[in-house]
């Protein structure tokens, strides 16, 4: 039996498992086997313990417990770039096969240190810092022993253009005084969150938009700070790492906390997203998978026989069934496509596969986890299985990240750009046309608005 026949490859294209390397193998197939045999078991355990009184915003014993499992599997930070000597040497593509099991419970990427905002913060870091930075503030997320969040979209500011970020950052003497209100950082009610990576506007006179931003680590000890609240996401806390919102009042930080320097923020936000919205769109993949299997046993469960006949036997249910079968692995495809597109030429030769993935998956799932959730009726609505959680978050992928429109708007028009290559096509058509009219002594005919001057 080959290695490739593993279940972890089942779903996986001819052209990838082509690519994979014996080290990816290895690991994928450890990723699959985790995740099925402690992760899916254990979903109920982990709101168990998160549901016991005074424990919501405690990490829970299990996790410590998973976290530790998978480190000594050799499974912790699978998607740490070659050039971490820690790192296990995957390929994006080989990294995004991981991904896809990982979202097979939302929680199992935390098992292996491999979620969000850790996996973006500590390629940040890595890629930015200084080595004193690095000592201080990467080393403890690289071990596991501390998390961290990313502090960016603001309430009163349209986040999706970062340029009007307004938190103001400014400096005095030795120190950077922050004031401003934000969202979304993960909550510092959870104690081992240890600091935020904040985005704030450090030059606002600056005549170039892109150089008015900075970037600085905020310790969550310090004074000054103050979660006003844990935000829901359509209901849901995601404790007990949740989604603060937070207000700054005149926060102190030494200078040595800025990045890169002042004014370059927008050249590290850059170099954060790209793989981080590929691993979300893969982990959806997963998601989307394990619903599809609920929704196959719900079409045969002998429980459920409206009218005398199983659910998978009604035409409507089948071809149900098809379309999302078809529309899963359609979208795995782009998200390769992407992942291979990044390895090949880089992260910013990928943007437009990147965007298309972003874009494309979660709009997909939403779909895809919405009719698994029609199949069981009302009870698809409930706790009684795990699918509305799965739909909340596809369609919060939706936003995070920059939200779809973006993207779309970046696509579309990258697209336009284009638009005149292909009107010159169409005149030397029409000239071979004319030309070809005459040879053959046929009237050369034109339509008005549509046929192009030559």
């Amino acid at each position: 039996m080959s290695e490739l026949d593993h279940p972890a490859f089942h779903r996986i294209p001819p052209w990838v498992k082509a690519k994979l390397s014996p080290v990816a193998i290895e690991k994928i197939q450890k990723v699959y086997d985790f995740v099925e045999t402690e992760c899916i078991p254990a979903e109920l355990i982990m709101k168990a313990q998160i549901a016991e009184i005074g424990k919501r915003w405690t990490t829970q014993p299990l996790m410590h417990e998973l976290r530790e499992k998978a480190k000594i599997a050799g499974l912790f930070n699978l998607f740490l770039p070659k050039h971490f000597k820690e790192s296990p040497g995957l390929t994006n593509l080989e990294y995004a096969c991981c991904c896809e099991l990982m979202g097979r419970v939302y929680w199992a990427q935390q098992t292996m240190n491999c979620h969000a905002p850790e996996t973006g913060n500590i390629e940040l870091l890595a890629k930015y810092c200084t080595p004193e930075q690095k000592t201080k503030w990467l080393q403890p997320l690289l071990d596991g022993t501390a998390s961290s969040a990313y502090s960016m979209t603001e309430p009163d500011r349209a986040s999706s253009d970062a340029t009007q970020i307004g938190c103001r950052i400014t400096r005095e003497g030795n120190e950077y005084v922050i004031n401003g209100r934000k969202l979304y950082g993960n909550c510092m009610w959870n104690s081992e969150n240890k600091f935020f990576i904040l985005m704030g506007c450090s030059d606002p006179t600056n005549p170039n938009k892109w150089a008015r931003h900075s970037t600085v680590i905020v310790p969550t000890n310090k004074p000054g700070i103050t979660q006003v609240r844990n935000m829901t996401i359509m209901g849901y806390d995601y404790a007990p790492e949740g989604h603060g919102e937070y207000l700054y009042e005149n926060v102190r930080i030494p200078v040595e906390n800025i990045i890169l320097g002042e004014g370059r923020a927008f050249e590290i936000a850059q170099g954060r997203l790209g793989p981080g919205r590929i691993h979300h769109c893969m982990r959806l993949i997963g998601q989307c998978e394990r619903a599809y299997e609920l929704a196959l046993i719900r079409c045969i469960d002998p429980r459920k026989t409206p009218r005398g006949k199983l659910i998978g036997e009604f035409d409507s249910t089948i071809e149900r069934i098809a379309q999302m079968r078809l529309e899963i692995d359609q979208a795995r495809l782009v998200v390769l496509n992407a992942a291979d597109t990044m390895d090949i030429h880089g992260n910013k030769a990928g943007r437009y596969a990147i965007a298309q993935s972003k874009i494309l998956i979660p709009n997909m799932a939403t779909r895809v986890i919405d009719e698994c959730m029609q199949l069981y009726g009302g009870q698809g609505l409930t706790q009684h299985t795990p699918l509305p959680e799965m739909w909340t978050y596809a369609r919060f992928v939706r936003i995070a990240d920059g939200p779809d429109s973006a993207h779309r708007h970046q696509v579309g028009r990258d697209e336009l750009k284009t638009a005149e290559k292909y009107a010159e096509r169409n005149r030397e058509y029409q000239k071979r046309y004319k030309a070809l009219a005459e040879t053959k002594g046929l009237k050369y005919e034109t339509f008005w608005g549509t046929t192009p001057k030559i």
